[in-house]
């Protein structure tokens, strides 16, 4: 066992000692390497092949275009080759730096691609902000117009046809097939403009073209989720009619479009009661249903039953409250669709294809904060105690939220506001009540609100209310006038129907003409009024 104790430690100091002659060898050959090539020569008298490392992609590329022979150089040009090799050194050393990769783009480096030298698309919305009015059930949708611009920078620029688009783009983040572009995207065409209906030759400046829809209630509104996103995406696009010898660069513009929903408010706080078994305590709560993400709100908090008289011990026992904790919480689900190459076909008798997904769900918290006092208590007696507290609440200063939404496709957003309350039993004799014990019993008071988060409605009110209305929608005009009545001196309860006879009417007592429907009396004699 010692001797092969001694043999390892021989071939380790071995194995130090030949790294350690390597080390000086390979520095050895480097110095050689770096001492000119032109002191070699004139020191030896023979000429020598000096090789130099190309470290860029540049001048691997220059020494594959290199023919693949090259004469050796003789003893007669070895000067001027040694000098030819040291002016590529210094080159080279100059140019290392630069590495290129042709064909490799990096970030957005293509993002003045839909630009043109001869025209430009830009846009302008007229409408007012993009908002929904009433839940999907009762809103009339949202108006949205505006003029696309079409910017030319020379005369006699043939533009061949300008088309617009509006699509509703929802991307799925956890997707039925992970990796799959179809079942992570999904777009939905809501409207397309033929803004242009023939080719035609424009002149130098900008040309507006006016484009309108009206959003139907039932669509969703713009958010952006840890689950799905949903984006109404513009796109435009003219082209140029091409000279037939290359193909004209089309103009193209693409823009998102912000839409919201506003619910609305009720006037009066909502009140919820809330019984804690087995204990006595009762909670009073009156809060908003409808709250806004900008803004704090108040919750009114009223505990009774926290005190109890016991006759036998002859000792009160208290609920004391110790901690009190409220947090915003968001819940999403939505169903990740299959596309169709996913999807599993029905049976062949059934004829079609049976669409497949996946429920996905997901809980954050948008606000949050713990208080440990603040609160009002009154311990006077056992019947009158309680505690009282005035709760102040919001979102997060940076938090991610996503407002209340129910769409067709089974994407839903709710709200709630969750109050935890952590109390602590004491007891104190009735003739000594600031005597007090603590007799290590605690329990966790939970409470959970409903709440909804929409945006703010401000001065705004839906289209249908605002516009005037259309000619298809006026009333119908009061009827014309088909009879007249006549009062004969004093009896004024008496009335004598006069029927209109070709616009003349007659009483009996003498002729008279009268207006028939807005129309031209005429005479008894035929005579004009």
């Amino acid at each position: 066992m010692p001797h092969r104790v001694t043999n390892f430690f021989r071939s380790s100091t071995n194995s130090l000692e030949n790294q350690v002659a390597n080390l000086k060898k390979s520095a050895v050959t480097a110095a050689r390497r770096r001492e000119s090539p032109s002191r070699n020569t004139r020191s030896s008298g023979s000429s020598e092949r000096v090789f130099s490392y190309a470290s860029s992609i540049e001048d691997d590329a220059e020494d594959a275009q290199a023919p693949p022979y090259s004469p050796r150089p003789t003893m007669g040009d070895s000067r001027s080759s040694s000098s030819s090799l040291e002016t590529h050194k210094d080159s080279h050393q100059q140019h290392h730096h630069r590495i290129s990769f042709p064909g490799i783009h990096f970030g957005r480096s293509s993002k003045d691609s839909h630009s043109n030298a001869l025209a430009s698309l830009d846009w302008k919305l007229e409408s007012p902000p993009i908002v929904m009015y009433g839940d999907a059930e009762t809103s009339t949708g949202a108006l949205v117009s505006g003029q696309l611009f079409l910017n030319i920078k020379e005369d006699g620029v043939e533009i061949e046809s300008i088309n617009a688009t509006l699509n509703i783009h929802v991307t799925q983040k956890k997707p039925f097939t992970p990796h799959c572009h179809d079942c992570a995207h999904q777009y939905t065409e809501l409207k397309r403009w033929t803004l242009l209906q023939q080719p035609v030759a424009m002149k130098k400046g900008e040309h507006a073209f006016p484009f309108s829809i009206l959003l139907e209630g039932h669509l969703p509104a713009t958010m952006d989720g840890p689950l799905v996103s949903v984006a109404y995406e513009f796109k435009a696009e003219a082209t140029p009619k091409s000279n037939g010898t290359s193909q004209a660069t089309p103009m193209k513009l693409e823009k998102t479009l912000d839409v919201k929903r506003s619910l609305p408010t009720p006037e009066l706080p909502h009140h919820s009661v809330r019984v804690f078994p087995p204990t006595n305590i009762k909670a009073s709560v009156h809060y908003p249903q409808v709250i806004h993400p900008i803004g704090s709100y108040n919750l009114n908090l009223r505990l009774d039953g926290i005190a109890k008289h016991n006759t036998k011990a002859g000792t009160v026992e208290y609920w004391r409250l110790k901690k009190l904790t409220w947090r915003l919480e968001e819940t999403a689900k939505t169903i990740a669709p299959a596309c169709d190459k996913h999807s599993p076909k029905a049976p062949e008798t059934a004829g079609q294809q049976q669409k497949k997904g996946m429920i996905r769900s997901d809980t954050r918290v948008i606000g949050e904060k713990t208080l440990f006092s603040g609160w009002k208590s009154n311990y006077e007696s056992a019947m009158d105690s309680s505690v009282e507290l005035e709760l102040e609440y919001h979102l997060g200063k940076h938090a991610k939220f996503a407002c209340d939404t129910k769409s067709r496709d089974g994407t839903e957003v709710t709200h709630q506001l969750m109050v935890e309350m952590v109390v602590s039993q004491e007891w104190a004799p009735v003739n000594k009540p600031a005597l007090v014990t603590q007799t290590g019993v605690g329990r966790i008071l939970r409470m959970h609100f409903g709440s909804v988060l929409t945006e703010r409605a401000g001065i705004g009110i839906s289209w249908d209310n605002e516009a005037p209305p259309i000619y298809q929608d006026v009333p119908p005009s009061p009827p014309a006038y088909s009879e007249e009545t006549v009062f004969h001196g004093e009896h004024d309860s008496q009335m004598e129907s006069l029927e209109p006879l070709d616009g003349v009417l007659s009483d009996g007592s003498g002729r008279r003409s009268a207006d028939m429907g807005g129309g031209v009396a005429h005479r008894a004699d035929g005579g004009g009024r």
